[in-house]
């Protein structure tokens, strides 16, 4: 759970920025600049605002993640009727393979318990689950979700406490790009935005943490 405060980053902005009665940069402004921040992380590591949770299914194959989650990060096991009942584990498998061997799977008797689930990395929130299910019972899956906007500075942010210094950095960048016209601003904005990529360990681990988890489960 995040402990650390919008305060605490704003101010260490406002002495980077040298402007600590916000004459140039209001309060305002830093607070919306972090959460532009806050959604800007997660695009990049969605774990950054991953959510283990029960989710009950919906008759048939296609399921939709809870509103609240932007990408599915895995499906983990069955929960029973009532979500209290850790059951048999699910297995991601690749649709060609079920297409090819159940051409009718989507067709196929609706059932209680779930064996596999098929995942399209292009279509985020939905995936697919077999057999189909009966609409009666839930399932615990792990999803990213769109973190909520910091409403004052003295709320906590709402990713994890890890990524405060690239917020810093995020809001350093969008600070330095108000004023683009002023000699030196452009570099130290692309700077700043350089150094909040490269803390989110852009590209190599956002393709290892984007994809629902391949390895075998037992």
């Amino acid at each position: 759970m995040p402990t650390v405060t919008a305060q605490s980053i704003v101010d260490r902005v406002e002495l980077l920025l040298q402007d600590t009665t916000n004459v140039r940069w209001t309060v305002p402004e830093l607070l919306s600049w972090l959460n532009d921040g806050q959604r800007e992380v997660v695009i990049y590591r969605p774990d950054a605002a991953s959510v283990v949770a029960n989710m009950p299914l919906v008759a048939g194959t296609r399921q939709n993640i809870p509103s609240a989650g932007h990408q599915l990060l895995d499906v983990v096991r069955n929960m029973g009727a009532g979500g209290s009942t850790p059951g048999r584990a699910i297995r991601k498998v690749p649709q060609n393979q079920l297409d090819a061997t159940v051409p009718n799977w989507h067709s196929a008797s609706q059932v209680g318990e779930i064996l596999h689930y098929v995942y399209d990395p292009r279509v985020p929130r939905q995936f697919y689950v077999y057999p189909p299910a009966n609409g009666s019972t839930q399932i615990e899956i792990k999803y990213a979700a769109s973190p909520a906007d910091v409403a004052a500075v003295g709320n906590t942010i709402t990713i994890d406490d890890i990524y405060q210094n690239a917020l810093i950095d995020y809001i350093m960048y969008r600070a330095y790009s108000k004023d683009f016209e002023l000699t030196g601003n452009m570099e130290r904005a692309n700077r700043h935005y350089q150094a909040f990529t490269a803390a989110l360990g852009v590209k190599s681990a956002t393709d290892a943490a984007t994809q629902p988890n391949d390895a075998v489960k037992g």
